[in-house]
């Protein structure tokens, strides 16, 4: 992040706050179009941070929405319908009906279970609306179907007047740097998609396929992410179903946009251990991996200063009245001092919807997006929580 646009941000805003960058998510969107093939399509996983979806409009083709609330989110956004696709395992009638009656079916919906098929199969007769429907394919979880319920389902589209069979859903993680799994995920998807041919006569029109590109977040870690991709792009040329392919990505696309940027509240010293404690915590900062701050989170500290060995070792901890509340351990700082800010990177997918955000009532962080040009727009104050927790209406 440039530092005038860090000093700005400081002057303006009260911390904790959340900042994502345009032009990093612009790059990183790039980045993978340049490194995959270009019939390879993109869908934002809008749960990773529902605050990109107005920004990712003209960057991505598709956003997976996996509730009611993110529906209403990409609504009030005025994303086009035509983009989404309904996802999710718990499907309720009146969110459904909803998108029936709002038009927010002009995508893809997917199906998880076989109730869910007859749900959208009732809803788009009554409303006389078609519908373009994907299963999901378990990959040995609580989510989707296995292979003989969505041949049946398949079978079942082909007689239907408001039916059509889109393609299949498949996700199995998050955080895959395994090609050999990859591997082994397409080709037994070769395999089932081979299976539904030569079953019901019925082609495969899409796969959209949850990669589970990994992101790195902590010091130290190690991973080549341009060969990852390189061997990854080759692993769906070499697919014999030679189908559009979409990635759903969630943090592959936002991680690297965001920072979260909190100040030092007090310091300690408590049995020859110092001790900062910062205004944010682990409420507000989630990171994949992390627990009891056993690994190191890429930060910077502000004002900036070289620091060594030889300085004194300092943990970070939150706002929270709880010893799991730790951020990061033995870090040397020079100097640290109360007003301090410690800047924490690649916190652009799920720290803002994922943390323990009620917990202790404290206030939920502003959010911040700062343009390509440098100018800032809030997209949200900071909120406090104190009244959701009140259990009645506050005065």
């Amino acid at each position: 992040m440039d530092q005038k646009v860090i000093q700005y941000l400081l002057d303006t805003y009260k911390l904790p706050l959340y900042v994502f960058e345009e032009s990093v998510l612009r790059e990183r969107v790039r980045c993978l179009r340049k490194k995959l093939p270009a019939e390879c399509g993109l869908c934002f996983a809008v749960k990773a941070n529902p605050f990109l979806g107005e920004f990712l409009n003209d960057d991505v083709d598709r956003f997976e929405i996996c509730s009611p609330g993110e529906m209403y989110i990409c609504e009030s956004m005025s994303l086009p319908a035509e983009k989404y696709v309904l996802s999710g395992v718990n499907k309720d009638e009146e969110s459904m009906r909803h998108a029936f009656e709002r038009g927010l079916c002009a995508g893809i919906l997917t199906v998880e279970s076989l109730s869910q098929f007859e749900l959208i199969r009732t809803l788009a007769g009554e409303y006389h609306t078609e519908v373009r429907i994907m299963p999901r394919l378990t990959s040995g979880n609580q989510f989707g179907m296995e292979e003989d319920e969505i041949i049946g389902i398949v079978r079942e589209i082909s007689s239907e007047e408001y039916l059509s069979f889109a393609g299949v859903q498949f996700f199995s993680g998050t955080q895959k740097t395994s090609l050999k799994k990859h591997r082994r995920e397409l080709l037994m998807l070769d395999d089932f998609i081979d299976r539904i041919l030569e079953e019901t006569g019925v082609s495969t029109p899409e796969l959209e396929y949850g990669p589970g590109f990994p992101a790195v977040y902590f010091e130290g870690e190690e991973f080549d992410e341009e060969a990852y991709l390189d061997e990854f792009s080759d692993l769906l040329c070499s697919m014999r179903n030679h189908i559009p392919v979409m990635l759903e990505l969630g943090r592959g696309i936002a991680a690297s946009c965001g920072s979260l940027m909190s100040r030092v509240a007090d310091v300690k010293c408590n049995h020859n251990n110092n001790y900062a404690i910062l205004d944010s915590g682990i409420h507000h900062l989630a990171y994949y991996g992390q627990f009891m701050a056993m690994k190191r989170p890429i930060l910077e500290l502000w004002p900036q200063r070289q620091s060594g060995n030889s300085d004194p070792e300092w943990t970070l901890c939150g706002s929270l009245c709880t010893v799991n509340d730790l951020l990061v351990k033995k870090l040397p700082v020079h100097d640290l001092k109360k007003g301090d800010v410690v800047i924490f990177h690649n916190t652009g997918a799920y720290s803002m919807t994922e943390g323990i955000s009620l917990f202790l009532s404290r206030d939920l962080p502003s959010v911040v997006w700062v343009k390509e040009s440098g100018e800032t727009k809030l997209l949200r104050d900071s909120l406090p929580t104190w009244k959701m927790n009140y259990g009645r209406i506050a005065d």
